[in-house]
């Protein structure tokens, strides 16, 4: 069968393949090579102080910023697998014609700046605190808004690969009840779009930089701001790490997706 008349030659996909490679290559590359200098040659210098003893107190902030955004992601990624898969879920079922209107306002932070975002938030954290307090982990209120154009998009996209309605009806007509049937029946063949949901959101938290700066908490990355002025390679040598951690994230869950599925088909 040979190939449709608009498909790119192997030249081409070679040509696009290469220029996406050293896209991504060539910063992650002047990165490291930044990180190896130590003003004579190259050497793991500047990567062995960021472990020394000695240099803890410097450094403090890297690790309580790194230690809340953590905190705040495994937040984050409960509230999108608690609260905005359900809707989603439940939008496609019960409310499909609604389905345009809630896309709409679902996919509206991602064309909102996010310091107009904070400006909106402001008040609403001020009463928050009242209530429960400024722990740092009442950010993920904030970031499960900012990551909600992209978990909506992932979970959507499993969604409309599967027959939700006839899964549900199916488990319905078996006596199960609501939560059974989500639980049981929908999540397991939504567990891709779940997966890249949670990774996604992941991803942003480690990123995210405007809100925590101005709303006054410490994260990873206004942390790497602080102690930059100090030492211009800790937050170089931190992003890498943090690609790195992003990196194995993505082939430990793409794993477990892989095994889980394997041992459903047998």
């Amino acid at each position: 069968m040979s190939a449709p008349p608009f498909a790119p030659s192997a030249a081409t996909r070679w040509i696009i393949g290469v220029v996406l490679l050293a896209v991504f290559a060539i910063p992650i590359a002047s990165m490291v090579e930044y990180s190896l200098r130590d003003g004579e040659g190259y050497s793991l210098v500047h990567w062995t102080a960021l472990f020394d003893p000695e240099n803890a107190g410097t450094y403090r902030p890297i690790w309580a910023g790194l230690g809340n955004s953590l905190l705040l992601a495994a937040v984050t990624v409960v509230i999108v697998l608690a609260l905005v898969a359900p809707t989603v879920v439940l939008v496609n079922l019960r409310f499909p014609r609604l389905r345009r209107l809630f896309e709409f306002v679902v996919l509206l932070p991602i064309s909102i700046p996010a310091i107009v975002v904070v400006v909106g938030l402001a008040p609403i954290y001020q009463s928050i605190g009242r209530a429960i307090g400024t722990g740092v982990w009442t950010l993920a209120f904030a970031y499960g808004i900012t990551v909600l154009p992209f978990a909506y998009r992932a979970i959507q996209a499993s969604i409309d690969a599967v027959d939700l309605r006839t899964l549900s009806e199916a488990s319905r007509t078996l006596g199960s009840g609501w939560g059974t049937t989500l639980l049981r029946v929908i999540a397991p063949n939504l567990r891709p779009g779940l997966r890249a949901a949670s990774l996604i959101s992941v991803a942003v938290v480690l990123g995210e930089y405007t809100i925590a700066s101005i709303l006054g908490r410490q994260n990873l990355q206004t942390a790497l701001v602080v102690v930059g002025k100090q030492d211009p390679w800790a937050p170089v040598i931190l992003s890498l790490l943090s690609l790195v951690f992003a990196f194995a994230l993505l082939i430990v869950i793409g794993r477990a997706g892989r095994a889980r599925s394997g041992r459903t088909s047998a």
